[in-house]
C-alpha cells in the first residue's frame, strides 16, 4: 500500500496540475510575451510520459487532477491522455479529472470531453468586449471562445469563467461580467494579476487592482454570503443572495490562501514546482526516463513534497515586482 504524499507542514498533496504544453494560440499580456520561443519538441513530456507520471500521482493519494498549459487543447492527440486517465475516474482512484483553457478549441473537443469523464472547465475570460479581448489576448477572437463556451454547455460541462483583475481594463465590466454568467448559470472567479515574468511591456503595479476593491464594489449592490465550500483550489467563495450565483475570489497578493494548500504543478518538461510563488523545483524527467519501473520517480516525487514550502513570496507592498518569479505563468501551467 502506497503511503500518501504528506509535505512538512502535515498538509496532504490530493490536487495535481499538469500542464501538457507551453504553446498557446493567444498571446495574453499577462502570461506570455507577443514573440515567444517555445520549447522544442524532445524536451516536453511525450503523452505516455505524462500518463506515468500522472498515473504515479494518482497511486500517491492524487484525488483531482487539473490539465493546464499552455493552451492544453492545441496539444497534438491530446485526447488520447484524457481518454487514458479516464480509466482512474472508471477504477474510483481519481475522483476528478478537469481543464483550464481559453475555450478556443472547445467547440471541436468539448464532447469528446465529457466522454473522456471531464464535467467541469474553467475558462479564462477577462473581457466580453470584443475589442478589448482582442488587444488582452492580442491574438485572441471572442466569437470562436463564446462559441466554445456554448459547445461546452451543450455537452454537459459546467462551465466556471476566471477572469483576471485588471485595474483600468475590465473594472468597468464588473457587473456586466458576473451578470452575462449568471444568465448562463456559470460561477466566475475573479484573480488578482500576480508577478511572474518579465514580460517587457507591462506595468504590474499599474494592473493590480485588489479583490478586497472588487468584492467591495459587488457588495455595494448586492448581499454576499460567505460559503464554506471550496472546490479544492485557492480560491475563496461567495453567493450571491439574490440570485444564488457562486462568486469565487483568488487573492494571492491581498490575502495568503497558502495555510491549506494541498497541490502542486508539473511543468510540460517534468519540472515539479510544489509552490507557485516560489523558484524552488525538482527534475521529474530524469528519473521517469531512466527505467521502465516507477521506484526512482516516486522516489523524486516523495522528496520534491518533502521541500514543499510553507507559503509563496508574492508581495506589491514592497512596489516593484522585478526578481520574484521570473518564469512566466505560461511555463508552470496557469
Amino acid at each position: 500500500m502506497n503511503i500518501p504524499l504528506i509535505d512538512p507542514f502535515a498538509r496532504a498533496i490530493s490536487y495535481l496540475r499538469v500542464s501538457v504544453t507551453d504553446r498557446c494560440d493567444f498571446r495574453c499580456v499577462y502570461c506570455m510575451s507577443e514573440n515567444m520561443t517555445f520549447l522544442p519538441k524532445k524536451e516536453l513530456l511525450t503523452l505516455e510520459e505524462l500518463d506515468r507520471l500522472c498515473s504515479a500521482f494518482v497511486r500517491l493519494g492524487v484525488k483531482k487532477l487539473r490539465i493546464t498549459g499552455g493552451e492544453p487543447l492545441v496539444r497534438r492527440d491530446i485526447m488520447t491522455f484524457f481518454n487514458a486517465m479516464g480509466r482512474h475516474l472508471e477504477s474510483g482512484a481519481l475522483h476528478e479529472l478537469t481543464i483550464t483553457t481559453n475555450g478556443s478549441q472547445l467547440e471541436k473537443y468539448a464532447a469528446d470531453l465529457y466522454a473522456a469523464g471531464v464535467r467541469r472547465v474553467n475558462i479564462s475570460l477577462d473581457t466580453l468586449d470584443e475589442n478589448k479581448f482582442a488587444q488582452i489576448t492580442r491574438w485572441g477572437r471572442l466569437p470562436q471562445v463564446l462559441r466554445g463556451i456554448d459547445a461546452a454547455q451543450a455537452a454537459g460541462l459546467r462551465v466556471k469563467i476566471n477572469t483576471v483583475a485588471l485595474q483600468g481594463f475590465n473594472e468597468d465590466e464588473l457587473f456586466t461580467l458576473t451578470d452575462w454568467c449568471a444568465s448562463r448559470d456559470m460561477d466566475i472567479t475573479f484573480i488578482e494579476v500576480m508577478p511572474m515574468g518579465d514580460l517587457g511591456n507591462e506595468d504590474r503595479l499599474g494592473q493590480f487592482w485588489s479583490l478586497k476593491d472588487l468584492r467591495a464594489r459587488l457588495a455595494g449592490r448586492s448581499a454576499l454570503t460567505d460559503l464554506p465550500d471550496n472546490s479544492g483550489g485557492p480560491a475563496r467563495y461567495v453567493r450571491v443572495d439574490e440570485t444564488g450565483q457562486k462568486i469565487g475570489f483568488i487573492t494571492p497578493l491581498s490575502h495568503n490562501f497558502c495555510e491549506s494548500c494541498n497541490r502542486v504543478r508539473i511543468t510540460c518538461t517534468g519540472e515539479i514546482y510544489t509552490c507557485l510563488g516560489q523558484e524552488g523545483h525538482s527534475d521529474l524527467r530524469a528519473p521517469l526516463r531512466a527505467s521502465e519501473s516507477d521506484q526512482e520517480l516516486e522516489t523524486a516525487i516523495r522528496a520534491a513534497i518533502a521541500r514543499k514550502p510553507k507559503g509563496h513570496d508574492f508581495d506589491y507592498s514592497r512596489q516593484q515586482v522585478d526578481g520574484q518569479v521570473s518564469r512566466h505563468m505560461s511555463h508552470t501551467g496557469g
